[in-house]
């Protein structure tokens, strides 16, 4: 049996690397390297300007436990899941690098830099950034992305500076911490110093737009909110959708100076087409009894080349390529991608950022296989790339199905049937219901909830966390709701009995 808890043990996160037979440790030794590699190369690319922000934001210094933040994601993992999972982590820090590269370079901070600057547009960090692959002469900066979103699931520790600046200004405590952080983010200001325009969101939640309106008039500049319609799904908002996505084209060309070029949009939208066709070819190996891809690297994944690349970046596009040969090969010979599957289970609702490696846990200490994700079911409307009004209806309708937009928003459809169908597609038998206790969208929709799971005979298993604070509850209080469910309700024993009870509350 294997003992993976014993990597938990000592001051640092793991105590030495997991033993996986001597092909999958050098492997992933390699792999570990890579990483290292990547975050070198990105210093120099800049050097100067980059020690200068490791030095002046807060939120830098945890990007240096990056690979540890892989680590937790690749444990107990071998074989073609193992390459996967590396594949997948790999692209995301190869482009997160060049994301904060490209704003130190511009930061004003640092230096005049306003001719790069005045080049880049501020989206808030929940937005796709497709519109922008019509501006290949600008570049589209999710603000939030680098400061609060990836660093949050990177270290678990890393928001709680902005968390208690933001109730010392007055907010009170019991609002979404996701908003809160990127409010307290701009209070410490610690955000760079760049951009021409900025384009906020309409979120699900009162807290988001209220963040919006505080980090616009942080970043005290020329401001587009994007206010797309809720009700999605009556077609009678379409026209107003269109609209709204026309006139913020027209916003970033009035403040930029450029015009918007629809063959490179085309183009960058061909890549997006091919690279849903790869993402739902996933699914469809998951659903079946060999699945191939499990736990928090496929939701991650998705969410980071959804949200941030947004296929401008081509090499999003050959990793895809290279997973699906990978997956392919792995199901043709009927690979197993855990040690034990006991359950197939889909996981529903924002996750705690701080333990987005939480599915893994499950995983290698339950048998829980998690084979899709709520944050991971995004819109995968094919575009078209010919029609300029009807890419842009396409546009609308992605934009209006983004992530932590589209199951909490547009009815009773999106929020439960949707839950059942997935269910239904994938063959599971159990449910991972995370409980965002500072969020009040779902909290009325419990009782519906537990109800319909139990006419189904699905196994629904709450857990509660405070999505980016882990005082509230800890990872440790996290395991707890399932360990409690297998062993009493269940009556199971552990795949890995050393995973059941461990303290990590002081590590990344």
């Amino acid at each position: 049996m294997s003992k993976l808890g014993k990597l938990y043990t000592g001051k640092q996160y793991i105590k030495r690397r997991e033993w996986r037979g001597f092909r999958d440790t050098m492997y992933d030794f390699y792999r570990w390297l890579v990483t290292w590699k990547d975050l070198i190369k990105f210093v120099f690319s800049s050097p100067l300007r980059i020690t200068r922000g490791i030095f002046t934001y807060r939120w830098m210094g945890s990007y240096l436990t990056t690979t540890a933040f892989i680590d937790r994601h690749s444990m107990g993992l071998r074989g073609t899941a193992l390459r996967i999972n590396h594949l997948h982590f790999n692209m995301m820090i190869k482009n997160t690098t060049q994301l904060i590269a490209n704003q130190f370079k511009a930061d004003k901070r640092f230096g005049k830099s306003t001719k790069l600057s005045d080049k880049i547009v501020l989206f808030d960090e929940m937005m796709p950034m497709h519109l922008m692959a019509g501006f290949p002469n600008l570049f589209g900066v999710p603000i939030q992305v680098a400061p609060v979103f990836q660093c949050s699931v990177i270290d678990q520790q890393s928001m709680i500076q902005y968390l208690d600046a933001v109730e010392n200004f007055g907010l009170p405590s019991d609002v979404c911490p996701l908003p809160a952080c990127e409010a307290g983010a701009g209070i410490l200001d610690d955000y760079p110093q760049i951009g021409c325009c900025y384009v906020s969101s309409s979120m699900p939640c009162d807290g988001s737009v209220m963040a919006s309106a505080f980090q616009s008039r942080y970043f005290d500049l020329p401001t587009f909110p994007l206010t797309l319609p809720v009700r999605y799904l009556d077609m009678e908002t379409e026209a107003y959708a269109v609209q709204n996505m026309k006139d913020c084209i027209a916003f970033i060309e009035k403040h930029t100076g450029e015009t918007y070029d629809w063959d490179a949009y085309f183009t960058a939208m061909k890549q997006y087409n091919k690279e849903t066709e790869f993402e739902m070819q996933k699914w469809e190996i998951n659903k079946t009894e060999y699945p191939q891809i499990t736990g928090a690297s496929l939701a991650l994944y998705r969410m980071y080349s959804f949200l941030v690349a947004a296929s401008m970046d081509k090499r999003f596009l050959k990793v895809q390529e290279k997973v699906n040969k990978l997956m392919m090969k792995g199901y043709e010979k009927k690979e197993k991608c855990s040690k034990e599957m006991r359950h197939r289970a889909v996981v529903w609702a924002p996750p705690a950022h701080y333990y987005s490696n939480f599915s893994t846990w499950a995983e290698n200490c339950w048998g829980i296989n998690v084979l899709i994700d709520m944050e991971s079911l995004v819109a995968t409307k094919f575009f078209n790339t010919e029609d300029k009004e009807e890419t842009l209806k396409d546009l609308a309708h992605t934009y209006e199905r983004m992530t932590m937009r589209r199951h909490t928003n547009g009815g009773f459809v999106n929020v439960l049937d949707e839950l059942w169908n997935v269910c239904k597609e994938f063959n599971c038998d159990m449910v991972i219901m995370y409980v965002g206790i500072s969020c009040k969208t779902m909290a009325g929709l419990t009782g519906l909830f537990e109800e319909q799971a139990r006419d189904r005979g699905i196994h629904l298993i709450w857990v509660d966390h405070d999505l980016m604070d882990p005082r509230t509850v800890s990872r440790k209080e996290m395991r707890g709701f399932v360990n409690r469910y297998m062993t009493t309700v269940l009556r199971e024993e552990p795949v890995d009995e050393s995973l059941v009870d461990f303290n990590d509350e002081k590590t990344w």
